[in-house]
């Protein structure tokens, strides 16, 4: 059995007190109406198949025959969660984050570049 760890420990996805397994704050807090259709579909998917903390190893190959989409489309829908703070992937992991933290998560390292003085304030506790 391979071992699975959280990309984002502060974030592991906890299941809802309510009822429904997918967690009723993704309407409350408007964050499904951030996201495409396949973007959603990606979402639930990944929700019924993920484990209690949210992780799950499906492959690109297999998300894509369960969903009728294209790599592409994979792309698409993957970056519109992560974007938007869903989800996080680190391939082959995905992990469905809890929706207890309200700002989406950013990668600013690969999105924006930070120069040195950026990260030595934020390391600082400064803003940048």
């Amino acid at each position: 059995m391979v071992s699975k760890f959280p990309i984002l420990p502060e974030r592991v996805r906890k299941v809802p007190k309510q009822f429904s397994w997918v967690d009723h704050r993704l309407v409350r807090n408007r964050h499904i109406e951030h996201c495409s259709h396949i973007a959603a579909a990606l979402y639930l998917f990944l929700v019924t198949v993920g484990d209690a903390r949210g992780l799950s190893y499906y492959a690109d190959a297999s998300i894509m025959k369960r969903l009728s989409m294209d790599q592409g489309t994979l792309n698409n829908a993957r970056d519109n969660l992560i974007r938007i703070g869903l989800i996080a992937w680190q391939k082959p992991l995905y992990q469905v984050l809890s929706l207890d933290i309200r700002k989406p998560v950013t990668r600013s390292s690969i999105d924006q570049p930070l120069s040195l003085g950026d990260i030595l304030k934020k390391a600082m506790g400064g803003t940048s």
